[in-house]
């Protein structure tokens, strides 16, 4: 499955992908999507399309482009510079109204570990890169 011109992932990838943020991100999917242009399938896939581009970024440091607000061996919360969300509209063709569903989405965790984030503006971006998660543990 081709999920941006230069990033291809075998379908069952892909499916995990969405079966982790759908598991991570819970009741605030259903929130986002409650009061969002799209639907709550869409912005699964496109929180999934975002967690798998973002583990390719990892990798050439990702970390090092923004603040890490919160760290474990599960996931990292991070306010990024530059226009993560923007880039990720146009590496998958999203719409504007998906890509804000998904911000808002990672926005929020962001806001429930850091508590005030009154210092949020919309120069940096949200990003929860989900390292291993096990609901199970």
């Amino acid at each position: 499955m081709k999920i941006t011109q230069e990033h291809e992932v075998e379908f069952d990838e892909f499916s995990r992908a969405c079966d982790l943020v759908e598991e991570y991100f819970g009741d605030s999917i259903d929130d986002v999507a409650l009061h969002a242009p799209v639907s709550r399938r869409q912005l699964v896939a496109v929180l999934a399309r975002a967690q798998l581009s973002g583990r390719q970024l990892a990798i050439g440091g990702l970390t090092e482009n923004g603040e890490v607000v919160y760290q474990s061996n599960d996931e990292t919360l991070l306010w990024l510079d530059g226009g993560f969300w923007t880039d990720m509209r146009g590496r998958h063709h999203l719409g504007p109204d998906e890509g804000r569903a998904a911000r808002e989405v990672h926005r929020r965790l962001i806001e429930a570990i850091d508590g005030d984030v009154s210092y949020y503006n919309r120069e940096r971006d949200p990003f929860v890169l989900i390292e291993r998660f096990d609901p199970y543990d």
